[in-house]
């Protein structure tokens, strides 16, 4: 039986991916995305587009309404400052909590950074800001109440998925394709075992099924 997702930063590469996969499971997913020119990207791949600003006055509530469990994918973006870090990575983050629990959804699975679980204190420039930002962000998650699931990836690349990973507490710095984040993304959505784990991501040769089953 299908499930509806909502995602926040649905047109990014990581949100478009996941969007891609859900729908191909046969899963309903809502887009949420604050250019309406990114509208016809989304429909393409069957992910219903939703204008939303999270950093805005946008009523993220009503967008994200009906759906059965939220993913946080969004991000303030290379070549964005301090200040859009914050206001991005952690407001925007919070702001997508606080509407899951008005809507009653109780499922959220949350892209974070690996480094995020040991942040910088006040130095770093902007990656350490942007650190900061996604740690404050997975513990406002973690003490929201909901089912979270908190996934921290390593360095990303475009290379083709190979459906093997490596995940734990704690990893050495790696890197890991977008394509192999959003199968454990979608993995994360689907299984009950992952609820309230936090975990960085890196390429391995473990299958994702395999190495989220031991976490």
């Amino acid at each position: 039986m299908g499930i509806e997702v909502a995602i926040a930063g649905a047109h990014g590469k990581v949100g478009r991916l996941l969007g891609q996969l859900l729908v191909e499971h046969g899963h309903t997913v809502l887009g949420l995305i604050r250019n309406p020119g990114q509208e016809d990207d989304l429909h393409a791949i069957g992910v219903e587009p939703v204008i939303c600003d999270l950093e805005g006055d946008d009523d993220v509530g009503a967008a994200v309404s009906g759906a059965g469990a939220v993913v946080f994918a969004a991000g303030a973006g290379p070549g964005s400052g301090a200040e859009r870090k914050r206001t991005m990575d952690f407001e925007g983050a919070v702001r997508l909590i606080e509407a899951a629990k008005a809507e009653g959804i109780r499922r959220y699975v949350i892209v974070s950074a690996m480094g995020a679980a040991d942040p910088p204190a006040e130095r770093g420039g902007v990656f350490g800001e942007y650190l900061r930002a996604k740690a404050d962000a997975d513990r406002a998650l973690r003490e929201s109440g909901l089912e979270y699931t908190i996934v921290r990836p390593g360095g990303l690349t475009d290379q083709p998925p190979t459906g093997r990973v490596r995940v734990g507490d704690r990893l050495e710095r790696g890197e890991v394709p977008r394509a192999d984040v959003a199968a454990v993304l979608l993995a994360c959505l689907l299984d009950r075992h992952t609820i309230d784990r936090s975990f960085d991501l890196v390429g391995g040769e473990t299958p994702i099924g395999d190495a989220l089953a031991a976490l």
